[in-house]
C-alpha cells in the first residue's frame, strides 16, 4: 500500500495534509498575488475593520494591509520553522548515531553533554541563546534549532544502540568496511524513518517556538513581520481592535494543528506494521462477519467446530487461514491437530474463544459450540467469563507469555482472582498446590521466583499450572513442547496425560510431531492450507495413513531401530492462503494428483470412524511400505 493510501486511512491526518497543502501553496504563490505592499504604512487608514473595501482582513495600527502581512508572515514562519527542524534533525541525528554506534566513553561524554542541555527549560535556553547572539530572525532560528538538537540526539541514539549490535552490522565489520561506510550504508538507512517521524511531529512546535521569540521582540524585526511579531505588535490593541490579533493567531493555530495531525499520520504511515492493521488497537474479541451462517449445535460433545472460517484482511488481500474446519472433542479425550507451519492450526485454536487479533482477523463462517452454546459472535463479557475458567490455553513460548517483572506465584494468583474472589493467603496456598500438581519441586520456595530464574521446562509447567488454575473443562495446548529437550518433553506429555485422566479434561493438542501424537492423542486431525485433509483415531492413521499428505509427513519422520530408510521430503512449499489453487490445495505437491484433483471442490468424506479429503487416497499396502 502506498504512503498516501496509508496516510488517507487516518482521516485527521488527511485533513491536516489538505490544510497544510493549501497553506504551503498560498505561501509559495504569495509573490505572484496582487497584494498590497506588506510594509507600507498608511496611518490614515489604521485599524480598518475586516471585510472593508480594499482590505479584506482589515489593517493594523500603522494602516498596513493585514492580508498581505499575513501571507508574507506565514511564508517567513514556515521557512524558519522547517529550516530549524531540518538543522536540528541533521545535527541531532549525527550526534545520536555517533554516540550510539561507538558507545563506551564516546557515548558517555556525548550523552552527558546532551543531558546538561536537556536540564535547562528549552524556552529559557532559547532566550539565553538569542540574548547572547542578539535579536533577529536568523538568531531565533539558531536558538530554536539548538534547543531541539538534544531531543533528536537522544531519540536517534536509542535506535542506533539497538541497530549497532545486529548481526548484519557485525558482518559488515568483519568484512573490513570502515566505520563511516557502516554508518552511511547500514545504520543511516534504518534510522531515516525515525528522523522523518521525529521531524514531522516537532516542526509544529518549532514554528510555535519561533513565533514566541518573535512575539517577545527577539525574532523578526520591524518592518519585516512573521506571525509571532504580528501578534506582538497587536497586543496593545487586543481589546479595542481584536482582529489584529485574531488574524495571525488563527493562522498559527491552523498551521500547528495541521502539522501535528499530519505528523501523527506520517508516523503511522511510515511504520510497516500499519499495513497489517497491527497499529490499530486490537478488539477484545475477534470480529465476526455479518453474513456468517452459523452451523447447528451438537449436544453430545463438549467442544465442536463446525465449518469454521477465519480470514485476515490485509490491504486488498484476503488470507483464508481457516477454510471451513469441523472438529469435535469429548470430555476426557485428547484431539491432536498436526500439519506444517502455516497450515492454520494456531489460528483455528485462537478462533475458539475469539482470540484472533481484529483487525485484521475476521471470522467469516461456521460456529464454535461449547456445551451446545455458540461462542462465535458471543458478547465479550461471556467470552471473558469462559476464557481461562472453562477453556484454557497453554501457549508455545512461556518466556513470552509469562510477565518478566512479576513472580510466578503472583501471576498464578492473578489468574485465579480474575474469575473469583480469593484472599491473599488462600491464593498463595492454591498457587503452591498448582505448582505441586505440575510436579515442580520445592513449590513453596519456587513460587517466589521470577520467570527468568526458571528453566524452559519449569516455565512450561508454570504455563500448564496457570491453565489449570480455574479447573477448566477444555485445554488448548499450542505446541507446548516444541522448544523443550526430549527428556523434558516426555515429562510434560506425561503430566498432561495424567491430568487429563485424573480430571477428565478435554485437550486439543497442536503439534508438528507424530511421536507426540502417538503418545498422547486419542484422535488426530491433519491440516493443510487451512483445511482438515484427514481425521480419525490416532492408531488407525499412524498405521495406515490414507491421504498422500499424511503419508508424506510420516515418511519424513525417522524411526529408531528401523534400519536404513530414506527420509522423504515433500517437494515444493505450502500454497499461500490468499491464492489457493482450485481443487485440492496439495495437488501441486502430490505425486498421485490427476486433472480432476484440480477441477473443483473436494469434500471431506467420512470413511467409518475416519474422514478423508482425497480422490485418490493411499492404499494400505502402499502406506505400510
Amino acid at each position: 500500500m502506498s504512503f498516501l493510501r496509508l496516510l488517507a486511512r487516518n482521516q485527521l491526518a488527511l485533513a491536516g495534509l489538505v490544510v497544510m497543502g493549501v497553506v504551503v501553496a498560498l505561501a509559495l504563490v504569495t509573490p505572484l498575488l496582487p497584494l498590497a505592499p506588506p510594509n507600507v504604512t498608511d496611518t490614515g487608514n489604521r485599524f480598518v475593520p475586516p471585510f472593508s473595501e480594499g482590505a479584506l482582513l482589515g489593517t493594523d495600527h500603522l494602516g498596513r494591509d493585514l492580508l498581505s502581512r499575513l501571507m508574507w508572515g506565514t511564508r517567513l514562519s514556515l521557512a524558519v520553522g522547517f529550516a530549524a527542524a531540518l538543522i536540528a534533525a541533521t545535527i541531532g541525528a549525527a550526534i545520536g548515531i555517533i554516540a550510539g554506534y561507538y558507545g563506551g566513553r564516546t557515548d558517555n561524554v556525548i550523552m552527558r553533554g546532551v543531558d546538561m542541555l536537556m536540564a535547562f527549560p528549552y524556552i529559557l535556553l532559547a532566550l539565553a541563546i538569542v540574548a547572547a547572539l542578539g535579536p533577529g530572525l536568523i538568531n531565533a532560528l539558531i536558538a530554536v534549532a539548538a534547543v531541539n538538537i538534544p531531543f533528536f540526539a537522544r531519540n536517534i541514539r536509542g535506535i542506533t544502540v539497538g541497530i549497532a549490535h545486529k548481526e548484519y552490522v557485525d558482518a559488515a565489520r568483519l568484512s573490513g568496511m570502515s566505520d563511516l561506510r557502516i554508518i552511511l550504508t547500514e545504520i543511516l538507512p534504518n534510522v531515516i524513518p525515525v528522523i522523518v517521524i521525529a521531524m514531522s511531529t516537532t516542526v509544529g512546535w518549532m514554528i510555535l517556538e519561533t513565533a514566541g521569540l518573535s512575539f517577545l521582540g527577539l525574532g523578526s524585526q520591524p518592518p519585516v513581520a512573521d506571525l509571532g511579531s504580528m501578534l506582538g505588535e497587536a497586543r496593545s490593541a487586543l481589546i479595542t481592535n481584536p482582529h489584529t490579533s485574531i488574524v495571525p493567531g488563527l493562522m498559527i493555530l491552523v498551521i500547528v494543528m495541521a502539522i501535528n495531525l499530519l505528523g501523527d499520520g506520517v508516523r503511522d504511515a511510515l511504520d510497516p506494521r500499519l499495513k497489517s492493521g497491527a497499529l490499530n488497537r486490537p478488539l477484545p474479541a475477534t470480529l465476526v462477519a455479518k453474513d456468517r451462517e452459523p452451523a447447528p449445535q451438537h449436544q453430545d460433545v463438549i467442544l465442536t467446530l463446525d465449518a469454521l472460517q477465519t480470514q485476515f484482511h490485509v490491504k486488498d488481500r484476503v488470507y483464508r487461514a481457516v477454510g471451513g474446519v469441523s472438529l469435535s472433542v469429548k470430555p476426557g479425550e485428547c484431539l491432536g491437530i498436526i500439519g506444517e507451519s502455516g497450515s492454520g492450526k494456531s489460528v483455528t485454536a485462537l478462533s475458539v474463544m475469539g482470540l484472533v487479533a481484529s483487525p485484521p482477523g475476521l471470522i467469516t463462517g461456521g460456529s464454535v459450540h461449547y456445551r451446545g452454546e455458540d461462542l462465535v459472535g458471543a458478547p465479550y463479557r461471556k467470552l471473558r467469563t469462559l476464557r481461562g475458567s472453562e477453556v484454557a490455553y497453554i501457549f508455545q513460548d512461556p518466556q513470552a507469555t509469562l510477565h518478566p517483572l512479576y513472580r510466578v506465584g503472583d501471576q498464578l494468583i492473578e489468574a485465579i482472582s480474575s474469575h473469583r474472589s480469593i484472599g491473599r493467603d488462600e491464593g498463595r496456598n492454591k498457587a503452591v498446590e498448582l505448582l505441586e500438581a505440575v510436579r515442580i519441586p520445592n513449590a513453596q520456595a519456587r513460587i517466589d521466583d521470577y520467570p527468568h530464574e526458571m528453566s524452559g521446562g519449569m516455565r512450561q509447567r508454570v504455563g500448564i499450572a496457570m491453565a489449570m488454575a480455574n479447573d477448566p473443562e477444555v485445554i488448548i495446548a499450542d505446541e507446548p513442547t516444541t522448544a523443550l529437550d526430549v527428556t523434558v518433553q516426555a515429562q510434560i506429555l506425561s503430566l498432561l496425560d495424567d491430568l487429563r485422566r485424573e480430571r477428565g479434561l478435554a485437550i486439543v493438542f497442536i503439534t508438528h510431531d507424530f511421536g507426540v501424537v502417538g503418545q498422547l492423542c486419542d484422535r488426530v486431525a491433519v491440516m493443510y492450507a487451512g483445511r482438515i485433509v484427514e481425521e480419525g483415531p490416532t492408531r488407525a492413521i499412524l498405521d495406515a495413513p490414507r491421504h498422500p499428505y499424511t503419508a508424506r509427513l510420516m515418511a519424513c519422520v525417522p524411526e529408531l531401530g528401523g534400519g536404513r530408510r530414506r527420509l522423504e521430503a515433500i517437494p515444493g512449499l505450502p500454497p499461500p492462503v490468499n491464492d489457493l489453487p482450485p481443487g485440492c490445495a496439495f495437488a501441486p505437491r502430490c505425486d498421485r494428483a490427476r486433472p480432476e484433483c484440480r477441477a473443483g471442490e473436494i469434500a471431506l468424506e467420512p470413511e467409518g470412524d475416519r474422514a478423508l479429503r482425497c480422490l485418490y487416497p493411499v492404499e494400505q499396502p502402499e502406506a505400510a511400505e
